[in-house]
């Protein structure tokens, strides 16, 4: 230390008497001495005001007590920069920690989307985090059936996931394609209800297609309504069916209703974040918007009327997504 003090001294005498670019580089090759040192903030301050003590003396008392005044000012400064960069590793660490989280739950919650014969399917899927609080899943056995979720939490980031995580064992658990929606969402009613913090809210549409008779049968639980576009009259209906949301109440009831496709229906399943435009027109009517648009599109494949609609809404939106985007499409052909 008594040598650092020394060559501090060295270095700011030739400084005060030339002030030329090279003792500045000189002196910044002492700091990484003093660094190196460990020694702190206050202390190179206590350094600088004892050699310029001896460089120039007499100097003003004013001057003196400024340095005294700025080696305490310099000790609470270091203790809080040691708190701050503290904080950022921690928030690293926990960067970190989310970054593989968020892998192993995405890679959990993948979804695959089946290719049965005489359906076509899209499917686009666009988290506004880096998790998802919207799930799809589908399920196809045996070539009779397909069945589809499209589920929404409410929350984001690792409590949502986690929470879709249950709605994904939920759904595995229960295996088959063919079971009936109303009797999947009471199931699936009771595991969330018990299995998930009482803050987490779950809403799905739920169907269930017969490919062998081209039978869509489908529920809702406090679900954005999925849209049924019929080709042969060029009409759209909402498949509206009333139901709570999953995880609300233990014993609930829900309803199912049926429809029948022909060649080149269509049915158009979405979360709230597909029609929800909050920096839009007040007065903007997403649902007909999304049905005009969908029309369109009509002769595109699933995927492309999918990826059309998502690029469509985006731009609409100024590229800026509020909510977690999600819509799946099946296309009778």
């Amino acid at each position: 230390m008594k040598e650092l003090k020394v060559q501090y001294e060295k270095v700011l005498s030739d400084y005060l008497l030339n002030q030329n670019e090279s003792n500045l580089y000189i002196g910044q090759n002492l700091v990484r001495e003093l660094m190196r040192s460990n020694v702190s903030p206050e202390d190179l301050v206590s350094i600088h005001k004892q050699s310029l003590e001896n460089i120039v003396p007499n100097l003003p008392e004013s001057v003196l007590n400024s340095f005294d005044f700025l080696i305490e000012v310099m000790v609470h400064f270091g203790l809080k920069l040691k708190e701050h960069q503290s904080l950022i590793l921690k928030q690293e660490e926990i960067r970190i920690e989310i970054e593989f989280a968020a892998k192993i739950l995405n890679l959990l919650l993948e979804t695959k989307i089946p290719k049965p014969i005489g359906l076509d399917i899209g499917m686009v899927s666009v988290p506004v985090r880096k998790m998802n609080g919207d799930y799809v899943h589908f399920m196809h056995d045996d070539g009779n059936y397909l069945s589809v979720a499209v589920t929404d939490v409410v929350g984001k980031g690792v409590p949502a996931a986690l929470c879709m995580s249950m709605v994904k064992y939920g759904l595995d658990t229960l295996e088959y394609a063919n079971n009936n929606p109303s009797y999947v969402l009471e199931v699936l009613n009771r595991i969330i209800e018990k299995s998930v913090d009482d803050s987490m809210f779950v809403s799905m549409f739920y169907g269930r297609y017969d490919l062998a008779n081209d039978i869509f049968t489908y529920g809702s639980a406090g679900h954005e309504p999925a849209l049924y576009f019929n080709s042969k009259e060029q009409t759209y209906t909402d498949l509206d069916s009333k139901g709570l949301l999953l995880g609300v109440l233990p014993e609930i009831k829900y309803s199912q209703k049926d429809i029948q496709l022909s060649e080149n229906d269509f049915i158009i399943m979405f979360t709230d974040g597909v029609t929800e435009f909050r920096n839009y027109i007040e007065k903007f009517d997403s649902r007909t918007y999304i049905k005009e648009l969908a029309k369109s599109l009509k002769h595109f494949s699933a995927q492309e009327m999918c990826d059309k609609i998502f690029e469509n809404l985006n731009k609409l939106n100024n590229f800026q997504l509020e909510d977690d985007f999600t819509i799946v499409i099946l296309k009778k052909y």
